[in-house]
């Protein structure tokens, strides 16, 4: 995309594994000056040796994004190190799957901890950071002011029996990312969210071990069952769930908000 994202600061949270280290190797690849958050400082610090090993420098904050306090620190941090933030992109947390049986209070409440408020948290940040630099331009139309991408889950829209409560938590998101679309495009930030299915991350071996044990078959069978029910034959990379989320935060999506891209090969999550 001939580096369009050239000095932009983006932050990812969720930076270390996964989707989220895909996103900011992508971006930093882009000329972004990106800076990871994770929980973990040792996954941090793994994460930052592997992407310098090609090339790629980022910097990074350990915090618990369910904290608000420590949201706002880490954005402060990272913003410190980086400059002032012009993208966020979300991509922390997952709510552990459970069957239906097991979701006690505490077990829905953890799902919004683990997911939802780790976003609203540093999205609420990013925003008042955001806010504050908005400006019109000559014609009374807003300046382009930033971009927040939230990696949200199809799970959000079709339930799945191991994964009610994360998926309520995602449902939440998709409301939330949208609504606030609506009322932030005024002030020049683009809000905008995919939705992935099942992509080869950590998070899709945990929904295969629990499938193949209520099934009485093997991981690798019970892999094998839930691709062939993908219309494109496999799951997806995370690396193509980075390329969406590097459009989505460019200039080329000028004139998106508030959409929502599913990123699930044609098919459905298996109920």
């Amino acid at each position: 995309m001939a580096h369009e994202l050239q000095d932009k600061v983006a932050l990812v949270t969720g930076g270390s594994k996964g989707i989220g280290l895909a996103v900011a190797r992508r971006f930093a690849a882009e000329g972004a000056r990106v800076g990871i958050v994770s929980r973990s400082a040792e996954h941090l610090a793994a994460a930052r040796d592997a992407l310098a090993r090609e090339g790629l420098a980022v910097e990074t904050a350990a915090a618990d994004l369910s904290d608000p306090a420590q949201a706002e620190d880490a954005v402060a941090r990272l913003e410190a190190a980086l400059g002032s933030v012009d993208i966020l992109v979300n991509s922390a947390g997952a709510a552990r799957r459970a069957e239906p049986e097991d979701l006690d209070p505490a077990r829905w409440r953890a799902a919004l901890d683990a997911k939802f408020f780790p976003y609203i948290h540093a999205q609420h940040v990013v925003l008042q950071r955001l806010g504050a630099r908005a400006r019109t331009e000559d014609d009374g139309l807003p300046a382009p002011n930033g971009a927040i991408v939230n990696i949200i889950g199809t799970g959000g829209k079709q339930p799945t029996r191991t994964h009610l409560a994360g998926g309520s938590a995602n449902a939440a998101l998709l409301l939330s990312t949208v609504g606030l679309a609506a009322h932030y495009a005024r002030q020049g930030i683009r809000i905008n969210a995919i939705n992935p299915g099942f992509t080869l991350t950590e998070r899709v071996h945990q929904f295969v071990e629990l499938e193949a044990a209520r099934l009485g078959i093997s991981q690798q069978e019970a892999l094998r069952r839930n691709e062939a029910e993908i219309p494109l034959g496999r799951f997806g990379r995370p690396e193509e769930v980075a390329e969406v989320a590097l459009f989505l935060a460019s200039e080329r999506a000028s004139y998106l908000a508030g959409v929502v891209i599913p990123m699930n090969g044609g098919g459905q999550p298996v109920i």
